[in-house]
């Protein structure tokens, strides 16, 4: 009889994973050569291309391949016979985990939030604002907003359980890999959608709080599908070189 567990956790871009790992076992991909296309692997296995995507996060944060924009997913090193394939959560695993979550308890907090919890949060999304115009920024206040929502519940099991989430948002290899592509493609948390969540805890509107969080978060998870693109990359990539090459021309 199949563990229960594992039923659970056997998610489908993990036995895709497990597939093309035994592939490359089986030397049907060199190092050095290229995996192929995601529309060519959906199809191949009957799977969606987000899956696609998740796969290959995996092998690379394993090691085995090297994704490089524009170009594919090319194979850097093969797994030995006794190799085991190990996988953490993935971003969107964790990113679906948060929405159930944080929806129920921003409506929660609406109801339950203080004055000077609200003014807290407020600040909190000023930071956001100036963590996005540094291009440096880390995010820290994205993470403070959120758990400030979860504290406001009054219930300290909902803020351990949000509190969790975000630490294996940074501590899963493939979810920090993917927030790294994100920020990459020049991501970042979207002030309007935290401005929303704000002003429905301000109205004291539970439905509409809870409304407000999960559009935030169901519009993260397309974040993350888009900072997979190769194409978005490669747009953030070139911004970056053009606001490079105006400096040097001021500065000539």
């Amino acid at each position: 009889m199949q563990d229960k567990s594992a039923r659970v956790n056997d998610r489908l871009y993990q036995d895709l994973a497990r597939k093309l790992i035994v592939e490359l076992k089986e030397g049907k991909y060199p190092v050095g050569g290229r995996l192929p296309a995601e529309r060519e692997l959906a199809q191949q296995y009957d799977v969606s291309r987000p899956t696609v995507r998740e796969a290959i996060i995996a092998l690379e944060v394993q090691g085995f391949v090297e994704v490089r924009v524009g170009s594919g997913a090319y194979v850097i090193q093969l797994p030995g016979k006794a190799d085991i394939p190990g996988f953490d959560l993935s971003a969107f695993e964790i990113t679906e985990a948060r929405l159930l979550f944080e929806g129920d308890a921003a409506a929660l907090a609406a109801t339950q939030a203080t004055d000077e919890e609200l003014a807290e949060i407020a600040g909190l999304v000023d930071e956001i604002a100036r963590e996005n115009r540094d291009p440096k920024g880390q995010e820290k206040a994205d993470r403070a907003f959120h758990l400030a929502i979860a504290r406001a519940t009054r219930n300290s099991a909902i803020f351990e359980a949000i509190e969790r989430l975000w630490d294996l948002r940074n501590t899963s290899p493939e979810a920090a890999l993917l927030h790294e592509k994100a920020r990459t493609a020049n991501v970042k948390p979207v002030l309007e959608e935290h401005t929303a969540v704000l002003r429905a805890l301000e109205a004291r509107d539970p439905a509409a709080a809870r409304d407000a969080m999960r559009a935030h978060l169901a519009a993260v998870l397309d974040s993350l599908l888009f900072a997979t693109e190769d194409k978005a990359v490669e747009r953030a990539r070139d911004a970056t070189r053009a606001k490079r090459a105006r400096y040097r021309a001021v500065a000539g």
